[in-house]
């Protein structure tokens, strides 16, 4: 794995976390509750193939906790001035969880710098009778084994939190105290998001994971409704992080989206 380490920019006051690495066509990558804490496997298996820029957003990782920082939204105004101010253009914008919210609500704004999208797993809407699960109310250890299909994935996210240092552990608590202020009431969507969809005029893939248990598939299914021309590419025997439980299919998938566009 690439020995990667974060850089720090400040955007609208806020200093900000963004990890980078690879080489080739522009992928932002918006992550999701969890956070990013280090250059992981998989942003390792994008830079195979795409410059990868990371952030962590404001409230989370090694990123400030901006005064203005209320809601999803003041994030997708965020993440447009950091376009600007980093300049970048075509962008594959790939959003998990938390992140494909925000990236939804960055494509219904403007899709002017915005060559693809790509929905992971992505929080956001409320599907009538197909409950999402709720994180705030399970214990660490439930939610690893409801965020994998691989239950010896879950077995490893809860022996390393056991193993975490101190730092770590005050990075989890940030994250889940930011998570709860952008998304406990309503729970994980914007009531008008879906009004909104329609506004998404790229290329757009959204993947999901068979046995997710945060988002169920209906979920996925909503959004390649509401998105004119999406696509919805599911993943078998996979939870609700496909970029990690399964990695290459992922990867494949995501390619075939960028390789066209």
């Amino acid at each position: 794995m690439a020995d990667k380490k974060a850089d720090f920019i400040e955007i609208n006051g806020c200093k900000t976390e963004v990890w980078r690495g690879g080489s080739g066509p522009t992928l932002l990558f918006l992550h999701g509750a969890g956070g990013i804490t280090s250059w992981t496997p998989y942003l390792d298996e994008m830079a195979q193939s795409y410059e990868v820029i990371a952030p962590s957003h404001p409230g989370f990782g090694g990123s400030g906790n901006p005064d203005w920082l209320d809601s999803v939204s003041d994030l997708a105004f965020f993440y447009l001035d950091f376009i600007k101010a980093l300049k970048l253009q075509n962008i594959h914008l790939v959003g998990n969880s938390l992140g494909g919210w925000i990236a939804s609500e960055i494509a219904i704004r403007s899709i002017e710098n915005i060559k693809t999208l790509t929905l992971v797993s992505a929080a956001g809407l409320n599907v009538v009778g197909a409950p999402m699960g709720d994180i705030f109310m399970w214990s660490n250890e439930e939610t690893a084994k409801k965020m994998f299909y691989d239950q010896n994935l879950a077995t490893q996210r809860i022996a390393a939190s056991q193993q975490m240092t101190e730092a770590q552990k005050d990075i989890q608590l940030k994250n889940y105290f930011t998570t709860g202020k952008l998304s406990w009431n309503p729970r994980f969507h914007n009531p008008d998001l879906s009004k909104w969809l329609h506004r998404i005029k790229v290329p757009t893939l959204i993947i999901w994971g068979e046995n997710d248990n945060i988002f169920p598939l209906e979920y996925g299914e909503a959004f390649k409704e509401s998105i004119p021309n999406s696509e919805l590419h599911i993943i078998t025997k996979c939870g609700h992080l496909p970029h990690q439980e399964k990695t290459q299919e992922f990867l494949e998938a995501m390619g075939t989206l960028t390789s066209k566009n």
